[in-house]
């Protein structure tokens, strides 16, 4: 598409007035206007010199998210085809104006564009609703938005709006049988408002909640009781989610588990709630957080799982826990105040890197990567619980995701960089031990004894089998 022909487009200025869709991405703007005059979007797009090519995924397949940042010269011409001020422009676009390096130098006559991710540019972009598109524009034209997590639900026509980063052709989920997860984007804005007034940002709170929820989702199989999501997943598959279980519980998983993000966050900005964390801690008379907390168990009830308290009460490193943590300290050394909300490690609020829930198109990558895996000997497919080989696959990709970003450039003084790469082998050395113990568990249920795992692992049968003793069976794990 670089070496288009600027004469080859003949779109008189003013036609037609074509306003863009706050929060759409100038891209899916463009395709839009080269719609409405009957073009295709490359001939469309040739009246401009592309400085490099269009984002793609590993397959070779044109990446949804795609954005194109535009110079002074192509904004002009912009403007004046879809007969809408530049001003405008600026406030519909998130992208609008973005600077960037190739785009720098003498302004050309045909104007300059340059190919981006969307996510990169400006933050998480999701597939518009067709049906609000239409009515606002009175085409049902795909549209792509930039749109925070908490703003996925469409409730006029109830749909959960999917993520457009991923090598997948869904758009939308339908949300006509799931009440409760409509009603929760009706929630979520007296939520926000709640943040707001205790003086933090509504993006915070949720990034923590969605972070809490989304590794009970990863360990809820475990959950004997657990009957809430497994209906509404198999709801968003159409009626049954059958033998492509793993793919739905990657594609409908935020969408599945929204209502009970916007009922932690909510619970997480309670002052009673906070209370509670300390009388757990002990208070002044400091005690060790048990099974049995009140917060937990008054947590579990907030989202309809009354038997939940124990469980998530000893999930010592995860992001729940280490909120609980920082909630103690803070509350114990109040002559720290703004000096500790400085640090990561003490603002309630940050999630660290480590617990922030991979994406859908990550775990769609480990799907694929899982099917493309060279068999032989014992299909370890057809021994292994599918349970069992989700969360394996899973947590391989979430190393090789911490080891490819170690692959890239540090910045920043010798020792912050010493220390984020350490960070990063540690995270990655916990995730490999917890891939090792599930295999070493799958393999001995499969029938392998004790005593080959053990060889395989390089440990003695005694260190085998004191690991496999603190792996809890009676979960279902």
């Amino acid at each position: 598409m670089g070496g288009g022909h600027g004469g080859a487009v003949a779109v008189n200025a003013g036609v037609l007035r074509l306003p863009p869709l706050a929060g759409e991405t100038t891209f899916s703007f463009l395709c839009r206007i080269a719609a409405c005059y009957g073009m295709e979007e490359q001939t469309f797009m040739a009246r401009w010199q592309a400085v490099n090519h269009r984002p793609r995924h590993e397959g070779g397949a044109v990446r949804a998210d795609g954005e194109v940042l535009l110079d002074a010269a192509a904004r002009r011409t912009l403007g004046a085809v879809c007969g809408v001020g530049e001003l405008s422009l600026g406030r519909a676009l998130p992208s609008w104006g973005r600077e960037d390096p190739k785009l720098g130098g003498p302004e050309g006559g045909r104007g300059r564009v340059v190919w981006r991710v969307g996510g990169v540019v400006v933050g998480p972009v999701a597939f518009g609703c067709r049906l609000c598109t239409a009515r606002r524009t009175g085409e049902p034209a795909r549209a792509m938005r930039y749109t925070a997590r908490w703003e996925r639900v469409c409730v006029r026509h109830e749909r959960w709006q999917l993520d457009a980063d991923a090598d997948q052709e869904l758009e939308h989920l339908d949300l006509r049988s799931l009440p409760e997860v409509v009603a929760a984007q009706r929630r979520w804005a007296g939520v926000a408002r709640r943040a707001v007034r205790a003086g933090v940002g509504a993006g915070e709170v949720f990034a923590l909640a969605y972070a809490v929820v989304a590794r009970w989702w990863e360990g809820a199989y475990g959950w004997e009781r657990e009957e809430i999501w497994p209906r509404r997943l198999h709801v968003v598959a159409g009626g049954d989610a059958g033998v492509d279980l793993e793919w739905w519980r990657v594609v409908g998983r935020d969408a599945v588990i929204f209502p009970e993000v916007v009922a932690v966050a909510d619970a997480l900005l309670d002052p009673v709630m906070a209370q509670l964390v300390w009388v757990d801690s002990g208070g002044e008379q400091p005690r060790p957080l048990g099974a049995d907390g009140k917060f937990c168990r008054r947590l579990g009830e907030r989202v309809g799982r009354e038997w939940l308290g124990p469980l998530i009460a000893v999930d010592y490193g995860g992001p729940l826990i280490a909120w609980m943590g920082a909630v103690v300290r803070l509350r114990r050394h109040p002559e720290g105040g703004p000096g500790l909300y400085a640090r990561f490690e003490e603002n309630v609020w940050w999630v660290r890197q480590e617990h922030q829930p991979s994406s859908m198109a990550a775990g769609l990558r480990v799907l694929s990567r899982e099917k493309k895996m060279p068999g032989s000997g014992t299909n370890w497919r057809a021994v292994v619980p599918a349970e069992q080989r989700f969360l394996i696959t899973n947590l391989l990709g979430e190393v090789e995701e911490q080891l490819q970003q170690l692959r890239g450039a540090q910045v920043g003084t010798t020792a912050e960089v010493a220390r984020s790469m350490l960070e990063g082998l540690s995270r990655g050395t916990d995730l490999l031990g917890q891939v090792l113990l599930r295999v070493m568990v799958a393999a001995v249920n499969a029938g392998v004894r004790v005593d080959e795992v053990a060889r395989w692992a390089r440990l003695s049968e005694e260190e085998a089998v004191a690991v496999l003793g603190t792996y809890r069976c009676a979960d279902g794990e």
